[in-house]
């Protein structure tokens, strides 16, 4: 078996695509102008940003007065959450989440017990779906705030997000969803979704890394996270990365118009893939078997350790992941895991390929014959397979 290269954790970062480099590189070496000043150079900064600002929003189903730039998703969850406690506290302190959430939700939201808010946190099933009904059931009268995922960042199920946001919207409660996963991937529309707010990264769609966006819908009112000189219309300060958010709205522009092609190829070879790793004994797949995004494929091996898998799978060329790459330092098993119902030894063998537009069939074999080679080999050394 011939060594090649395949990079498969486009959940932790994508390549950064042609249209993002050709839009950002006039940005990063020939115009420098601060887009919030009134000379010529910075007045093509100004429109340069708003330009990609009005594409970001067109890509979403929203105006281009409700997208707000940021440093990435986690400081757009972070503002989103911890700025609606602030705005909405007087009126309750009960927000509400799932158990499957990204660190920067689910951090934000412990955060706030410190300042006397409760949280109530969402069980999944073994698919990693929350339910409408447990969402109602969980609503008080003084339930301020919710958030729940649109897709999972490991075992790619997507959310009913919809239907939850409807039930928050009947009883008029703000609701937001951290779609970094999502969008790029596969349709989204704020409208449609009935959110309102949303979190995307740059970095998860072929744009650059440290830029994304909060989308507030117009009418909803929280104050800032950051403070500043009042960019972005008074409500996130700092001055806006010109090159990042052209980089963004072209790379979002093109991975909307590629998505029906891309994603039949990648749900053909997410498929492919399934159908050779579950032949791998005590092998199970993890997430939604339908509802979940194209590109993502979680398994879970018994007897043996990921971050042992990943390593050596890296020695073969292949890039992967155990998890989060957030929390790819933490010998703790995933909470997502856990959260679906796997036991800690189990949730310990998790791998998670999450493919890119451009892999092929044999990439997709080379995975699957590496892996069985990897998980072989491991075995014969896992005193947990030996007994």
């Amino acid at each position: 078996m011939q060594k090649r290269f395949v990079y498969a954790d486009n959940a932790a970062t994508s390549p950064l695509s042609k249209e993002a480099f050709d839009a950002m590189k006039p940005w990063l070496t020939e115009k420098w102008g601060n887009p919030s000043s009134i000379y010529s150079a910075a007045r093509d900064a100004r429109k340069a940003v708003e330009m990609a600002r009005a594409d970001i929003a067109d890509s979403i189903g929203a105006k281009p007065e409700e997208i707000y730039f940021t440093s990435g998703g986690t400081e757009a969850d972070n503002w989103a959450i911890k700025s609606s406690a602030k705005a909405f506290g007087k009126k309750g302190r009960h927000l509400i989440t799932s158990a499957i959430e990204h660190h920067a939700v689910s951090s934000s939201m412990e955060s706030l017990t410190s300042e006397g808010f409760e949280i109530t946190v969402l069980p999944v099933d073994k698919y990693g779906m929350v339910s409408p009904a447990d969402l109602e059931k969980a609503i008080r009268p003084d339930t301020i705030f919710i958030s729940i995922m649109l897709a999972n960042n490991e075992i790619g199920t997507i959310q009913p997000i919809e239907e939850l946001a409807e039930i928050a919207k009947k009883h008029n409660i703000p609701f937001h969803t951290d779609a970094v996963q999502a969008v790029g991937h596969i349709p989204v529309n704020v409208d449609e979704l009935k959110v309102d707010m949303l979190s995307m990264s740059s970095h998860k769609f072929g744009g650059p890394q440290g830029v994304g966006a909060l989308y507030i819908r117009k009418g909803v009112r929280i104050p800032p996270l950051m403070h500043g000189g009042g960019h972005e219309r008074g409500r996130r300060s700092g001055t806006e990365n010109v090159a990042g958010v052209c980089g963004m709205a072209a790379a979002l522009k093109h991975a909307v118009e590629i998505m029906p092609e891309a994603n039949a190829h990648l749900k053909h070879i997410s498929d492919r893939l399934f159908d050779k790793l579950l032949q791998i004994p005590y092998t199970q797949a993890t997430g939604h078997p339908e509802k979940r995004l194209p590109g993502t494929v979680s398994v879970v091996f018994n007897y043996i350790e990921g971050e042992s898998i990943i390593l050596l799978l890296d020695s073969k060329g292949i890039s992967a992941s155990s998890g989060s790459a957030c929390t790819s330092g933490s010998l703790d098993p995933s909470h997502v895991l856990l959260a679906i119902g796997l036991p800690h030894e189990v949730a310990h063998g998790s791998v998670r390929l999450s493919l890119g537009k451009d892999i092929t069939e044999e990439d997709a074999d080379y995975i699957a014959e590496s892996l069985t080679e990897v998980v072989d080999r491991l075995r014969t050394m896992s005193p947990l397979w030996k007994g």
